[in-house]
């Protein structure tokens, strides 16, 4: 097998005009990286990684689902096996995943940090494992190392509103470099349709806002008062994960009574669990809207589906996939709804249904006000799709629909500290878009002007988006 990788310094940029766009334009730049899972305690205590299975494999339910589709046993992917053995079954399968974005990720996470060239393979398996783990044992390798090294500005975590930020708290007092921002993730206060779950919740967010929660109006004062604490602690986003946005935004007397009888029984349903869902969020959104944050939804997944895993695993171990749930008319409804006020904050929606694309660009582009640019985002491809035909999918639907200029790029939406790839990925990806235009005709032949337009949807956009420019 061929030894040094196809990662070359052009990999994915296919004429002269991509190669300059990207050297020049885009390589270089910091990464602002607004929404990732990665844990606010492994930057704080600079977490060094036991070995290459630590910060590779474990969490990352991209590799998980290629493993069990070739096969392997669970054992090997989530179960009991040594660290040792799971990474040398991740490397016998590599080599069959030509075609599949893993393949190209996984050569490029172990050439940046790593310094590795190779294909990953069974052959080469123990090799890599040995010179990756000796790199990991490294000061420049730890945590904040790895930071450092994929010249991160600024990272956004996702936390619950019961968190205590205590590693936020830490990290802003210590005046670490990086800006480590919370961001405000409710997506349990919405589970009513899961009753026990729910009141076992919202009894911890009541003693975490110091609010008996028994109302509709007792809960709308804990997530004030939480999104109060979060805000001390410099978050200034907010972010969601729902199949479908709800279509309804009021309560009746009757139904907020029903949900203090709901609190406080055994009634098995809350009867309008969607009422209940839009009432809540627009309320938070309003909030949003006072403190100038920024909020996300991502939309279109059905998740856990394999059910017979989840009780084994647990949620969010590889058993998700895209939904085809109709977004245009809830969309619609719920943005309206928040405009009648005047509450609509700036907004970042991604779609997981590329069948949505030109929906979400469109509908977005109803939304704008005039007062920020950009304020209406179609958020970069997410998920299954923040690969190179979703990347360029998500890319021609917003410039065909909308303005690609003020576009604020990529994320990593990653637990792993090797992800920041992922940005490198995409800006290799959009270069080689823009210069297969340019050189086509399609594009100005101007290297300054289309340049500027790259580094500014690599970095620009997103740091005045998210108002880092103001300190």
């Amino acid at each position: 097998m061929t030894e040094s990788t196809i990662i070359t310094d052009n990999f994915l940029l296919s004429n002269k005009k991509a190669v300059l766009l990207y050297h020049e334009y885009a390589k270089h730049l910091p990464v602002i990286d607004f929404h990732n899972h990665l844990s606010p305690l492994q930057i704080a205590e600079d977490k060094k990684f036991d070995n290459l299975t630590d910060i590779w494999l474990k969490g990352d339910h991209y590799k998980w689902r290629a493993m069990r589709a070739l096969g392997v046993d669970e054992a090997l992917i989530t179960g009991q096996a040594s660290d040792a053995a799971k990474f040398k079954a991740w490397a016998q399968v590599v080599p069959a995943t030509l075609r599949n974005p893993l393949f190209h990720w996984t050569h490029m996470e172990l050439k940046n940090p790593f310094g590795i060239h190779s294909y990953l393979n069974g052959d080469s398996s123990d090799r890599i494992y040995q010179q990756a783990n000796e790199l990991l044992a490294q000061d420049k390798f730890s945590a904040r190392g790895l930071l450092k090294n994929f010249k991160v500005e600024m990272l956004g975590t996702t936390d619950d509103p019961c968190d205590d930020l205590n590693h936020h708290q830490q990290l802003i007092k210590e005046g670490y470099e990086v800006k480590v921002k919370p961001s405000f993730r409710p997506d349990k206060v919405f589970m009513i349709g899961e009753p026990d779950t729910f009141k076992a919740y919202l009894k911890l967010l009541g003693q975490k806002a110091g609010v008996e929660i028994t109302s509709i109006d007792s809960l709308l004062e804990a997530l004030k008062n939480r999104v109060d604490f979060f805000a001390l602690q410099q978050c200034s986003i907010s972010d969601h994960g729902l199949s479908v946005l709800p279509t309804r935004f009021t309560l009746t007397a009757a139904q907020e009574q029903e949900f203090s009888t709901f609190l406080k029984s055994d009634q098995a349903l809350f009867s309008d669990p969607d009422a209940f869902a839009g009432f809540i969020l627009t309320e938070l959104c309003k909030m949003y809207h006072e403190r100038g944050w920024v909020q996300q939804f991502h939309v279109g997944a059905i998740r856990n589906n394999n059910k017979g895993m989840l009780h084994k695993l647990g949620p969010d171990t590889g058993f998700d996939s895209i939904g085809d749930e109709k977004h245009a008319e809830n969309l619609s409804a719920f943005l309206s709804h928040l405009t009648l006020t005047d509450q609509l904050a700036q907004t970042v929606v991604y779609n997981l249904n590329p069948a949505d694309n030109e929906v979400i660009a469109t509908m977005l582009g109803n939304f704008a006000d005039g007062r920020v640019g950009g304020k209406m985002q179609f958020g970069s491809g997410w998920w299954f799709l923040d690969q190179k035909d979703g990347i360029e999918k998500q890319l021609n639907a917003l410039s065909n629909m909308g303005v690609v200029s003020t576009f604020i790029g990529m994320l990593t939406d990653s637990r792993s500290f090797l992800s920041y790839s992922r940005h490198e990925y995409f800006r290799r990806v959009m270069c080689n878009l823009f210069g297969s235009e340019m050189e086509a005709g399609l594009l100005p032949d101007d290297e300054k002007w289309v340049g500027e337009m790259i580094s500014n949807i690599c970095y620009s956009n997103a740091k005045n988006y998210f108002g880092l420019n103001r300190g």
